[in-house]
């Protein structure tokens, strides 16, 4: 899920800049220009550390700013299908509940939620099985499994990420509690 990377790429330093503290700007740039952004391999950076200057830059004729090759460290965040994590009832919608999983957010659909029919209170934020009556509402902490997982690289909010709670294991806990406590009795 969270990963720490070694990466390399090159950075714009404008004009303006020349003359001032390269290694400090040089670390600002790659702070702004990769942050928040999603790499195919590595997944979404979340922060970036230890900017390290590779080598002298290059000025582009024309242009006047240093092309800087960079080497960093990066937190990144690349959620894997399979994966059982904790997250977070952020929302509930019509059609099921968006998760927090670390800095991105899952659905979980009503039919990946319990093996009962889900009555969904959009208005009051939460949603029950029809028999059971286990509720489920935002600020719940929940373990899902990962089923889905398509990460969008020009916009990282607009990842599509599949969640399922129905299997043993997983849900609320004390939705696991109460199964625990079945099984016990058995």
């Amino acid at each position: 899920m969270y990963y720490l990377v070694k990466m390399e790429n090159t950075v714009r330093i404008p004009p303006a800049y020349i003359g001032e503290d390269l290694d400090e700007i040089t670390h600002k740039i790659v702070k702004k220009t990769f942050e928040g952004t999603m790499d195919k391999e590595h997944g979404l950076i979340v922060v970036t550390e230890n900017v390290k200057r590779i080598g002298e830059g290059y000025i582009i004729h024309g242009d006047g700013a240093i092309y800087q090759q960079v080497e960093f460290d990066a937190l990144t965040f690349k959620p894997e299908i399979h994966e059982v994590v904790d997250a977070i009832v952020c929302d509930i919608v019509e059609f099921g509940a968006f998760c927090h999983i670390g800095p991105l957010d899952a659905l979980l659909h009503k039919s990946q939620i319990m093996d009962d029919k889900v009555v969904i209170d959009v208005d009051n934020r939460r949603m029950e099985g029809k028999e059971t009556k286990k509720s489920l509402k935002v600020d719940d902490v929940v373990r899902v499994r990962i089923v889905t997982v398509s990460l969008n690289e020009m916009n990282p909010r607009e990842s599509k990420i599949g969640l399922t709670m129905r299997q043993p294991g997983l849900g609320k806990e004390e939705w696991r509690e109460e199964e625990e406590s079945k099984e016990e009795e058995k």
